[in-house]
């Protein structure tokens, strides 16, 4: 068995090498953060969604938007589509786990507001669902995959994609990117 200190150097090489990977993403991040300034900018909504601790992401994402994440700015309007849990399991009831996000987009989505879907595989079959749903309803499109992207990598208007094979290190390299967006966007949200 591995001591703690064999642990803790090895995680700290695979996340640090994989934070270093999203410098790859540049033009992508730049893309993202544009059209997030954008649709809140033109009083349009983020909704966010992704499953396990992707949805913690989401939350948390959401909450950097509909409260605050460094200055003090107005509250816009950002919606985690993960938080509710008698919408949730009502609809993957009577209508399929597939459905727990499409269905709220066909609610909730209205034409130029902006999705952004998490996911650390790609390979989630309500992430896909979410995303087509989104495209048919002329939502923008933001995906965070990883790996390969999976079955959702093209769906989206942009695609943010972590390679590598550690579902934690992809996890860890999400939420770097979202607060990285965070960081880009807020600035330009303070300044209207």
């Amino acid at each position: 068995m591995p001591s703690i200190s064999e642990t803790l150097a090895q995680a700290i090489r695979a996340s640090t090498s994989t934070i270093q990977s999203v410098a790859n993403l540049e033009q992508s991040l730049g893309r993202a953060a544009a059209m997030i300034e954008q649709c809140l900018h033109n009083g349009n909504k983020l909704l966010v969604c992704g499953n396990g601790g992707s949805a913690a992401d989401a939350a948390d994402f959401c909450t950097e938007f509909a409260c605050r994440f460094v200055e003090d700015r107005r509250p816009f309007p950002a919606i985690n589509l993960a938080q509710g849990g008698s919408l949730l399991t009502a609809t993957a009831n009577d209508y399929g786990f597939e459905e727990v996000f499409a269905r709220q987009i066909r609610a909730f989505g209205n034409e130029d507001d902006l999705l952004i879907a998490i996911s650390t595989s790609g390979k989630s079959k309500n992430i896909r669902r979410v995303l087509e749903e989104a495209l048919s309803r002329k939502l923008k499109t933001i995906a965070l995959l990883g790996r390969d992207g999976g079955s959702a990598v093209g769906l989206a208007d942009v695609d943010l994609v972590v390679s590598g094979d550690s579902t934690a290190r992809i996890q860890e390299a999400h939420k770097f990117i979202l607060h990285v967006l965070c960081e880009a966007v807020e600035p330009q949200l303070r300044q209207k």
